[in-house]
């Protein structure tokens, strides 16, 4: 059980350098054992301060900001998987980290972390990215790098939203999407989205690439909490658990009736982070 929720306590700006050199910025706040979250796609670390906050009371939590994003260094010609788990790593040396969460391509990323890493002990993942048969969808990444080349942004995330977006809103025009974006979002958080599209290709290329290889996960020494929305209208998330659990050696799964994809960082953040700290703690 949380009982201390930080609400006004500041988050610290740290650094580190990974294997390649890139500087990776990170956020820091709490005490306690310490825990790396890594956050989704079109995401940044600020995102995920609110659930940092809400664990911040049992753990020192540690916010990774992902290559291309805020302080830290660019993807690199060379951006890979491997990559994102060397800057996992570098952060881990430095702050001791056993405990893993992330969510979406983040929680592929731990997924991957954790394969190559028996020293974390236990992860939690809320919806992990990870493709099945081509469950992710990819057949939007040609038509949005030919519309980011034509600086034609608004256009590329509208495309992007109704192709890798839930199943429901995949059958409105394209037109009324547009429209309706700046409605759901505000403006920091579309200029955040479009100011990230060419580095969501780049990392859905690396999902694609890695697609059908869960069966690796079998060599997760960690303990796994899968965790997922009962309002995620995307079936590739639905199969993606059911085939973690069954790979996972050692794996729980908590679903959250009333949450989507956005439960960890937007809708229910305090929600989640009372099953993560539970979990962390037993």
């Amino acid at each position: 059980m949380i009982t201390s929720y930080m609400r006004t306590a500041p988050a610290a700006a740290n650094f580190v350098f990974s294997q390649d050199g890139t500087k990776i910025s990170y956020l820091t706040m709490g005490s306690g054992p310490a825990v790396i979250v890594i956050p989704g796609v079109l995401s940044t670390a600020s995102d995920y301060v609110a659930f940092a906050r809400a664990l911040a009371g049992h753990f020192t939590v540690h916010i990774i900001e992902r290559r291309g994003r805020g302080e830290s260094g660019p993807q690199g010609a060379d951006y890979s998987i491997r990559k994102e788990c060397e800057d996992v790593f570098a952060l881990q040396q430095k702050t001791g980290a056993s405990f893993l969460v992330g969510h979406s391509f983040g929680g592929f990323v731990a997924l991957e972390a954790a394969r190559h890493n028996p020293s974390f002990t236990k992860i939690a993942v809320y919806e992990p990215g990870v493709s099945i048969d081509g469950s992710i969808p990819m057949d939007w990444i040609p038509g949005n790098q030919k519309k980011l080349a034509e600086k034609r942004e608004l256009d590329a995330f509208v495309e992007f939203s109704l192709s890798a977006g839930p199943e429901r809103v995949r059958q409105t025009p394209h037109w009324l999407m547009k429209l309706m974006l700046p409605l759901f979002l505000s403006p920091r958080e579309l200029k955040q989205r479009l100011s990230l599209l060419h580095e969501s290709i780049r990392e859905h290329q690396e999902t694609a690439r890695l697609d059908s290889s869960y069966e690796n996960y079998r060599e997760i020494a960690a303990g796994v909490l899968l965790m997922y929305g009962g309002k995620s209208d995307s079936s590739w998330v639905q199969l993606a658990l059911e085939r973690l659990s069954a790979v996972i050696p050692q794996s729980e799964t908590q679903r959250f009736p009333r949450l989507n994809h956005f439960g960890i960082d937007k809708k229910a953040p305090r929600e989640v982070a009372e099953v993560v700290c539970a979990y962390f703690l037993k």
